[in-house]
């Protein structure tokens, strides 16, 4: 009679975690909204899919998914996910597509997409960025993350108003960049470098008003192999949109939705499609239509001479200034002399003051001249005692003589001098 041996890892495998389905079929764990706290540590070990949504997992660490060594798909939207962890899916050698939309993302750690050997294909973060700071997590992540091999990344929804330069060379094989609803207003030099296999790019629902100069530059350095879509924006048709105007007809084919592209304001042209506006309609006049090069090359130009323009004036203004100083000469000189001579009597007023304060006659001034009350001997009165005192002072010194018939009280007499 054979006997099956039964593990703890086969127990594992048939087992299915509380309040979540488990589909051996094809291989999948669903867990939907059982405001779990945590990713459950009982997920079978044949899973490929995991599907975790509308929960309470405000961090993913890196013990969370240790275990499954077979996951290629991970869906962890609407989770109030915040924090995401140094090597979170390092263990994951099979995944090709992480979802992680609709989170409050305020901390991803620098390494925490990293997965070596670089099989995430897709990556989905859209409306999950929490601010600005986690965009520059990201784009931190996106770096050191070793997603060479990454196809598509979703950034949509994210209230972005400002993509770093160089922020996907990192990502030299993606194919689709979703940018779609958020606020971006202009396209810098070197947002898109390192985008050489880009096939679409979705650039609908901002804030962009017209695009000009490093913009137009920008997208015209992807090549004419991405398509890019840039409807529902709130174009401004001035003649600050005629260079734009000029490239989409010569780029149509590459714009996939330029029919879609209307006037936004003002309101005479307002809903009319781009690519029927010229010079003449908008009511700019120019002679040949501008070309990106040429308008770089006279925007340095511009540049250039105002800077020189600025030095004539910065000199032409000390030139002035010393001219004036040169007028007022004399005035100067009378200020300098007074402002000596002025200095000179404060300084001489201290001197005067410092001598009489060290004079040696001062400490005999201030010092009490008392006379004791003696019997009078042969007729005077405290003549010995007088003697002695008058023997102490100095021979220049003023005496005040008290005349003989003062009547003086018994006692002690002080004559200050």
């Amino acid at each position: 009679m054979a006997t099956l041996a039964v593990t703890p890892h086969s127990l594992r495998c048939l087992e299915c975690p509380s309040g979540c389905q488990c589909f051996a079929g094809t291989r999948t764990v669903k867990c939907v909204s059982k405001d779990l706290r945590a990713i459950p540590q009982d997920i079978p070990g044949y899973t490929r899919n995991v599907i975790i949504t509308g929960h309470n997992i405000f961090r993913i660490g890196s013990e969370t998914f240790q275990e499954l060594k077979n996951v290629t798909t991970i869906i962890l939207s609407n989770n109030r996910i915040t924090e995401v962890a140094s090597h979170s899916f390092s263990t994951l050698s099979y995944l090709r597509s992480l979802d992680m939309s609709c989170n409050h993302l305020t901390l991803i750690h620098p390494e925490a997409l990293n997965i070596p050997g670089s099989p995430l294909k897709e990556l989905n973060l859209s409306r999950s960025l929490y601010n600005y700071t986690s965009l520059s997590d990201l784009t931190t992540a996106l770096r050191w993350g070793g997603l060479g091999g990454l196809l598509s990344l979703d950034l949509s929804g994210n209230r972005l108003v400002f993509l770093p330069p160089g922020m996907f060379s990192h990502l030299p094989s993606l194919q689709h960049l979703f940018l779609g609803n958020n606020s971006l207003a202009s396209v810098y030099n070197g947002t898109f470098f390192g985008l050489r296999r880009l096939e679409l790019l979705d650039l609908t629902r901002n804030s962009f008003r017209a695009f000009r100069g490093d913009a137009l530059g920008e997208l015209e350095r992807l090549g004419q192999a991405p398509r890019i879509l840039l409807s529902h924006n709130p174009y401004v048709c001035t003649c600050e949109i005629q260079d734009f105007a000029v490239w989409l007809k010569s780029s149509w084919a590459q714009v996939g939705d330029v029919e879609a592209l209307t006037c936004a304001s003002p309101w005479e042209f307002q809903d009319r499609p781009l690519r029927e506006l010229g010079v003449q309609v908008i009511g700019c006049h120019a002679t040949s239509p501008p070309l990106v090069g040429i308008r770089d090359e006279v925007g340095d130009l511009s540049l250039q001479t105002s800077y020189v323009l600025l030095g004539l004036v910065l000199g032409f203004v000390g030139m002035v200034f010393l001219f004036v100083l040169y007028l007022n000469r004399q005035g100067i000189k009378k200020w300098v002399v007074e402002t000596r001579d002025a200095c000179h009597e404060v300084l001489e007023g201290y001197h005067h003051r410092y001598e009489i304060d060290t004079d040696p006659r001062r400490e005999y001034l201030s010092k009490d001249v008392r006379v004791e009350e003696k019997p009078p001997t042969n007729g005077s009165f405290g003549q010995a005692h007088s003697d002695n005192r008058l023997s102490q002072l100095p021979t220049d010194t003023c005496l005040v003589q008290i005349p003989s018939d003062t009547q003086l009280k018994p006692g002690s007499i002080s004559v200050d001098l």
